[in-house]
């Protein structure tokens, strides 16, 4: 920085200085002890990152019971939030001007990934409660939810705050047309429908009919 000639502070001396390439990242120390010289090296991105973060204070706040995880990104803020296995009741519209049907269904364990800005959440099944990244989760077996494990959410309007995410899920009217009916159920593989037909009026889902579908790990990395 240059300094106006007439100015009466102490000049402030550069001690370092970071130039970003397109390939690279490089570090110079004016300040290394160097007589007269500087020390230039390069650094990876991630380093001056993690450099800067050490001067951030960071808090989750109060989180929504049953969370699994909370990630911060460049993209905001993301919470996973389990929900028990349990009797369920849900409507279901057979077809567009159909009366919706109300259903009491087992459900397993689900955890529902919610992202920032009112973006569509995603849903997965689990046997358990996840416990480690490694855990594997299975297609929610339900409609309404794409292959990929993204609710879609039609004109159902989902809000904000994750703890009410899984009740507004099973509070929308579940459609049996559409492409979310394939791939969630071993017994029936064409339609989970079929499934529901089968297990309603039991007290538990049958767990060895999920369909494997993704990790932890990977469910983390969501939204990123």
């Amino acid at each position: 920085m240059v300094l106006p000639r007439n100015t009466t502070v102490d000049a402030d001396e550069l001690q370092l200085r970071v130039d970003f390439h397109e390939e690279t990242v490089l570090v110079h120390d004016f300040a290394a002890g160097i007589a007269g010289g500087v020390r230039t090296k390069a650094v990876s991105a991630l380093d001056i990152a993690h450099a800067l973060a050490r001067e951030l204070d960071l808090a989750t706040g109060i989180l929504p019971p049953d969370t699994l995880w909370w990630a911060q990104s460049g993209s905001g803020t993301r919470v996973a939030v389990w929900r028990p296995p349990q009797l369920t009741a849900l409507r279901v519209r057979e077809s567009y001007d159909a009366k919706p049907r109300r259903r009491h269904l087992p459900m397993p364990g689900l955890v529902f990934v919610c992202l920032p800005d009112r973006q569509a959440p995603y849903v997965f099944a689990a046997r358990e409660r996840p416990r480690t990244p490694a855990d594997q989760l299975f297609h929610c077996p339900t409609f309404n939810v794409f292959r990929s494990g993204r609710v879609c959410v039609g004109t159902h309007v989902f809000p904000i705050d994750p703890a009410a995410v899984p009740l507004a899920f099973f509070d929308s009217h579940f459609s049996v047309t559409g492409d979310t009916a394939a791939g969630k159920s071993h017994r029936h593989p064409e339609n989970v429908g079929k499934l529901w037909d089968e297990i309603e009026g039991h007290r538990e889902y049958p767990l060895d009919d999920l369909v494997p579908q993704l990790t932890v790990t990977d469910a983390m990395g969501i939204g990123e």
